[in-house]
């Protein structure tokens, strides 16, 4: 390629969705990932080497505010993270813009709402083929259209239990996913959450922005390409961008960088571009560039069962939305003396039960809950948390 009229820094949900937008724009893009494709191994399925050893995830670590490391748990690959998500596909509900109280306080709201960007929800829903059904989840924002396909179905444990919050009132719905589940299953039988797309049955970055970027000719990819600094012009603007890859480090200008490399790279390459006119770093006159890492907040219920076996292999089709707009500060301590009550049941403590899970009988069921807040269900000591896009 010519010199690029775009450089997007990281393949990822975020550069890989721009490629993708940008490409019939006819504009020259290049694409930088310091990854590479990865590629089928024998052990893509393998729950020990992908959650145990960390196959794939990047060893490199970063240093916290107290100088301690840690890891941040990136994947360095075309893609991005996105090649572990869960293919979950929900969409922002209208309230989410406006200002709104939470436990922490309240937000101020944003300048946009929901209705600027219902066409590229719908528009997104199409590209990654999500399965989903409407009117199911009372907290379902209005839609231009439907999903592009049906539900992913549920197993049978999975289908029971979806019975019983139904009978009690609530309203459990089929959680939206980007999930090929005949594709997926074909190539082993285990969850898609955490574990690689690569036999393409899971959409993801790659299988879908990236692929679709890379259809246009003026779009294309350099894998193994390492940003290390942003160069500012004497005009005060982004000149270009300073790489590394196959032993040589190089100058490539553009008028446009876009950085998309995630929260952790994206800030330390920010940081990384100090000069004598940016002491702290391009972008951070408030000095707070890098130091206000999160990582998402996500709670997970498992529910146990002494005597019954969970049969089921991929699990994460449910969801319930009831309790989303109902926390804030009046509640907070309500919620947390439901937790203080919680008291783990007798048989919980049998023998039999501690044979059973040594035995490695799994217990039934467990299940995600996508709900963006503690919330309280119907049943005594049932709590829940979102686990967002992941």
């Amino acid at each position: 390629m010519t010199q690029p009229d775009v450089i997007i820094v990281g393949s990822g949900m975020g550069g890989a969705m721009l490629a993708a937008a940008l490409a019939p724009s006819g504009r020259r893009i290049l694409v930088l990932e310091r990854g590479e494709r990865l590629r089928p191994s024998s052990e893509d399925r393998n729950a020990q080497a992908i959650f145990g050893r960390g196959l794939h995830r990047s060893r490199e670590e970063r240093l916290d505010g107290q100088g301690r490391p840690f890891n941040p748990g990136n994947h360095c690959c075309a893609g991005g993270n996105s090649k572990f998500h869960g293919a979950v596909l929900i969409r922002f509900r209208a309230e989410d813009f406006s200002p709104t109280r939470h436990m922490g306080g309240r937000t101020v709201g944003w300048p946009i709402g929901y209705e600027d960007l219902e066409f590229f929800h719908q528009e997104a829903e199409g590209l990654y083929h999500a399965r989903g059904k409407t009117g199911e989840d009372p907290t379902e924002p209005p839609r231009s259209g439907g999903y592009p396909l049906p539900p992913v179905p549920n197993e049978a444990t999975i289908a029971e239990l979806r019975c019983r919050p139904e009978a009690a009132g609530t309203h459990p719905a089929s959680l939206p996913l980007g999930v090929d589940l005949k594709h997926w299953l074909d190539h082993g039988r285990t969850p898609w959450d955490g574990f690689p797309s690569i036999c393409g049955g899971k959409m993801d970055a790659e299988t879908a922005g990236l692929a679709t970027a890379l259809s246009h000719d003026n779009v294309s990819l350099r894998t193994c390409c390492t940003a290390t600094r942003l160069i500012v012009g004497e005009d005060g603007r982004i000149s270009g961008i300073e790489v590394t890859g196959n032993g040589r480090r190089r100058f490539r200008p553009a008028p446009v960088v876009v950085l998309t490399a995630g929260a952790v790279q994206t800030a330390a390459l920010l940081l990384a571009s100090a000069d004598s006119f940016h002491s702290g770093g391009i972008a951070n006159s408030s000095d707070q560039v890098g130091r206000n890492f999160m990582n998402r907040n996500a709670s997970a219920v498992l529910a146990l069962h002494p005597f019954r076996r969970n049969s089921s292999v991929y699990q994460k089709t449910l969801m319930a939305n009831d309790h989303y707009f109902a926390e804030g500060p009046a509640n907070h301590s309500e919620t947390s003396n439901s937790s203080a009550r919680f008291q783990v049941p007798s048989w919980r403590r049998t023998r039999r039960f501690q044979e059973r899970l040594r035995s490695g009988s799994p217990t039934v069921p467990w299940i995600y809950m996508p709900c963006p807040r503690i919330c309280r269900f119907p049943r005594a000591g049932s709590r829940s948390g979102r686990d967002e896009l992941s």
